[in-house]
């Protein structure tokens, strides 16, 4: 009995601990943003540079949670040793079925969902505008996205947050599945500036991802490279169609 009441206590504290982990890496992010907003105003250029800060800022706090719990990034699955040949092929061919798998999934949202709820029938990229006869600003732009953006959200909305919301439903034989859908919907929410079908759309592609990290066990680099096949592409669309 005493040993049940110490393991209940102890999950308690690991739960408390979870959470608090989790705010303490949105909450300062959420407040820059917050706090930048008329600096920012409609600048896109702006706007863009504060969400790439606040990446790099639940970066910093995710990685000060780590040293705090003594693990590692490979306790998150993201390795920096050298491979094969052989293995990074692999990992590239894993990574484009990956990226196959979320386009399609980015797609579908359009197709099914006017037809069931009333919704716009695509995602605002109004905020790409700027890349008309702007060349420098399309590859400043890209660079962003690829370093930054993918290699950042899947770090922080794929192997932090999934692996702190299974610690949270630890109890639970479905905790990979909700921590997968949680993860997915928060995704979909941090794109709130593509509007509505914008977020369903980065919604459905953060659970493929989501899906993905845990039956690719925990592989990382293999979400970041398909990650920034779709940013790159999309990136690509959105300036040749401004010009």
């Amino acid at each position: 009995m005493e040993s049940q009441l110490e393991n209940a206590h102890s999950d308690q504290y690991s739960g408390i601990f979870c959470v608090s982990e989790i705010l303490l890496v949105f909450l300062p992010a959420l407040l820059l943003i917050k706090l930048t907003g008329s600096w920012v105003g409609e600048d896109t250029i702006r706007s863009f540079g504060i969400i790439w800060v606040a990446n790099i800022l639940m970066l910093v706090m995710i990685w000060t949670g780590m040293r705090l719990r003594g693990t590692t990034w490979e306790d998150f699955g993201l390795t920096f040793t050298p491979v094969s040949f052989t293995e990074g092929l692999k990992i590239f061919g894993l990574s484009v079925l990956v990226f196959a798998i979320g386009v399609f999934a980015f797609l579908i949202g359009p197709i099914l969902l006017p037809n069931l709820i009333e919704i716009q029938q695509h995602a605002d990229f109004s905020r790409y505008d700027f890349l008309k006869d702007n060349p420098g600003g399309f590859l400043l732009s890209l660079a962003g996205v690829c370093i930054v953006s993918s290699f950042g959200e899947e770090v922080i909305y794929r192997a932090f947050l999934i692996n702190r919301i299974s610690e949270l439903a630890r109890s639970s034989k479905y905790r990979s599945v909700i921590a997968v859908i949680v993860s997915s919907i928060f995704f979909g929410l941090v794109h709130y500036e593509w509007g509505p079908m914008g977020m369903v759309q980065t919604g459905c592609m953060g659970l493929v991802m989501g899906i993905s990290y845990i039956k690719l066990k925990k592989r990382l680099w293999i979400l970041i490279l398909a990650h920034a096949y779709m940013d790159t592409i999309l990136l690509v669309q959105l300036y040749l169609a401004s010009n």
